[in-house]
């Protein structure tokens, strides 16, 4: 709570990221103050109740621990935080991992207007000043593009690949989840339809064959 309430008086965007008591599930999140929820608005249920954080902390009681679960947690957040630097991909405000089904839940936390923190609440007030201050974005009409449906000189676009072949040499798509495909497809398998050579037996010597070359 210390860091995000620095983080409110100076308007210092930051991420967090925990990792349940039990170690089977865990979350990354982007806080920007005014602009999304910070750890005051929607907080864990400790400090939601107003009870100190060192409770957490209890003599002989150890939460579980589970080094992959905290692995995949910090390199979510490292990826979101290179993400965010670089300015690529689709940063996530937050997003929640569950070890026991495979799970990614994603969502985007509004602040909270009676947020606790005082420093939160003016962040909200200077942010809708900035989005009022914004310049409206004027919607650009796309224009269709004209096709001639005349073709004085008979010009046509044939493909030099038959649809069979086509069919043949890309090969069966399996079904897959949305999102997902394949790199390349193994094309079908074709018979040699080339006829085979043989040559029938003769009742001829090779003198008789010798003989029949000498006389060509």
């Amino acid at each position: 709570m210390t860091i995000n309430t620095a983080c409110n008086e100076l308007g210092q965007t930051w991420m967090e990221s925990g990792v349940s008591e039990n170690a089977v599930s865990g979350h990354i999140q982007l806080i920007i103050p005014g602009e999304s929820a910070c750890f005051a608005c929607a907080p864990p249920l400790v400090v939601a109740a107003n009870i100190d954080e060192k409770t957490l902390k209890r003599e002989g009681v150890c939460a579980a621990s589970l080094p992959t679960t905290m692995g995949v947690v910090a390199g979510i957040l490292v990826q979101n935080v290179l993400k965010f630097l670089l300015n690529f991909g689709t940063v996530s405000f937050y997003l929640g991992y569950n070890a026991m089904q495979d799970f990614f839940p994603t969502m985007s936390m509004k602040p909270n207007p009676q947020c606790d923190d005082r420093n939160c609440r003016r962040q909200q007030e200077e942010y809708k000043k900035k989005v009022v201050a914004l310049p409206k974005q004027e919607v650009v009409q796309e224009e269709e593009e004209i096709i001639h449906e005349d073709n004085e000189w008979g010009i046509e676009l044939v493909s030099e690949v038959s649809e069979e072949e086509l069919k043949n040499s890309s090969g069966p798509v399996p079904d897959l989840p949305e999102g997902i495909t394949v790199a390349y497809t193994i094309p079908k398998k074709q018979e040699d339809s080339v006829p085979e050579v043989t040559v029938e037996d003769s009742s001829e010597s090779l003198e008789d064959l010798m003989a029949k070359m000498k006389n060509m």
